[in-house]
């Protein structure tokens, strides 16, 4: 079949943040050669002129030597497929030879991420850039050989910037093959480390990794449209280009910890709630600009410096490919807020979360502070009050409120205010939240053409 287009947008990283943007990758494609009615091998190459593929590799093989030596000749480019019928009778049995170059080349099978693969993933807890850079310059120092005399690749494995394992070889396939040799035989688990290869990234290496949970796959250069869909079934995080003090993430960028290098609050997930219809508004609410960004980005970027994960919730992630965070559905569809708030409790990787709807384009991080410290008091929420009253979309959560909630959606109830009555609720005073004046109310929100107007002179 003809290799997928990849529409979802990439990631640089640079200046301590991750930029939506658009890049080119190298297409990696497998045919299936079928010769005489019988499937020999899957060839992995370019898409281009597949038909001198097919035809050079029978040759080099010592299948052919003229084209009198084909009886029929057929590439489908439509299913990955070449059907070939040549005179001679093919070897009972064929043993492939893999060369010692970049790639392989040729394969039995095509690579695939299993079951057993993706069920060994560890959750992917944030990585600074600061640890990707230091173990690429880990293994820079390390490649001895290739600066010495060229043509060696070099690949390592580490956590948290430590390297643990290095391997060189001629082959850039062959250098993990010898990481994963050597981590067998010393005891070492894999599972959740980061890998760091001077090569490309093709799809052979990414099941390899898969296979042994590897968390991040970092290289100095490019990887292939295959790879990169294979990382994303795989849940892994796929960068190139890491050169210069910026790299490209390629595949799950939620995995690259923005702001790195700023106080945050630990043990609370920041989570944006984007679920509704904006039938008032007519439009999506979350993409309106505010001073020239969408609104949902102003928000996103607020509550990126503040904790170590944010998360959407939302029913169309389409609409959000431009955001570097996870995004997960309502759990209960077509049930309102509660169901935002009950989807964004199940979905955190903490203990606690902070949660706000996608239309607040003036959040205020010192009182989102402020609310985080009082929940550590032990309640099940912490819940600000703005001039217009109480503000349960933009409180902080503990993670056993996700059952009341739970069971309040069973029942049918669809008013939060209904159900906050029931729980252990510090209130926070507006008089409190006036203590952190800001340029404007960090509780105005867009629903109506009319509340946008007013809010872009505001600004």
């Amino acid at each position: 079949m003809k290799p997928e287009i990849h529409n979802k947008p990439f990631f640089t990283y640079r200046s301590d943040c991750l930029e939506s943007t658009a890049a080119k990758v190298v297409t990696e494609f497998p045919l299936q050669l079928i010769v005489n009615g019988r499937e020999i091998a899957t060839l992995i190459g370019s898409p281009h002129d597949l038909r001198f593929l097919v035809a050079g590799f029978l040759r080099l093989q010592g299948f052919v030597s003229s084209l009198h030596d084909f009886e029929m000749f057929s590439v489908c480019e439509e299913f990955g497929t070449a059907n070939v019928k040549i005179k001679g009778e093919l070897p009972e049995r064929l043993k492939p030879v893999l060369t010692s170059g970049c790639g392989t080349g040729i394969t039995f099978t095509l690579p695939t991420v299993t079951h057993a693969a993706k069920s060994s993933a560890v959750f992917r807890l944030p990585r600074s850039p600061r640890s990707i850079f230091s173990l690429m310059g880990e293994l820079s120092q390390k490649a001895d050989h290739y600066r010495s005399h060229g043509g060696i690749h070099s690949a390592a494995i580490g956590r948290n910037g430590v390297l643990e394992l290095y391997a060189e070889d001629l082959g850039r396939h062959n250098t993990f093959d010898r990481i994963a040799g050597e981590a067998l035989f010393k005891g070492i688990d894999m599972a959740g480390a980061d890998l760091v290869t001077s090569g490309r990234v093709s799809t052979e290496m990414v099941a390899k990794a898969a296979l042994m949970g590897i968390g991040v796959i970092a290289s100095r250069t490019s990887p292939t449209d295959m790879a990169i869909k294979l990382c994303d079934q795989a849940g892994i995080c796929l960068i190139g280009y890491v050169r210069g003090g910026s790299f490209t993430v390629y595949s799950h960028p939620e995995v690259v910890e923005e702001y790195s290098e700023l106080d945050k609050i630990g043990g609370v997930t920041g989570c944006i709630l984007a679920g509704g219809t904006s039938s008032r508004m007519g439009r999506n609410k979350a993409l309106l600009e505010v001073d020239g960004i969408p609104i949902i980005t102003r928000t996103y970027r607020i509550l990126a410096s503040l904790f170590h994960e944010v998360i959407v919730v939302t029913n169309t992630p389409h609409d959000y490919d431009f955001l570097p965070c996870r995004k997960v559905p309502d759990i209960y569809p077509d049930f309102g807020s509660i169901a935002g708030l009950h989807s964004a409790l199940t979905h955190s990787g903490s203990e606690r979360s902070f949660v706000t709807p996608c239309d607040m384009p003036f959040l205020e991080p010192a009182i989102i502070r402020h609310l985080c410290d009082i929940q550590e008091g032990g309640f099940d929420a912490v819940i600000p009050y703005s001039e217009g009253g109480q503000e349960p979309l933009h409180g902080v959560y503990a993670a056993p409120c996700r059952e009341i909630f739970e069971a309040s959606i069973r029942n049918g109830e669809r008013k939060i205010i209904d159900v906050l009555e029931r729980m252990n609720i510090r209130n926070v005073t507006h008089e409190e939240i006036k203590y952190f004046n800001g340029i404007s109310s960090p509780f105005l929100n867009v629903n109506t053409p009319e509340e946008y107007e007013r809010i872009r002179t505001i600004t």
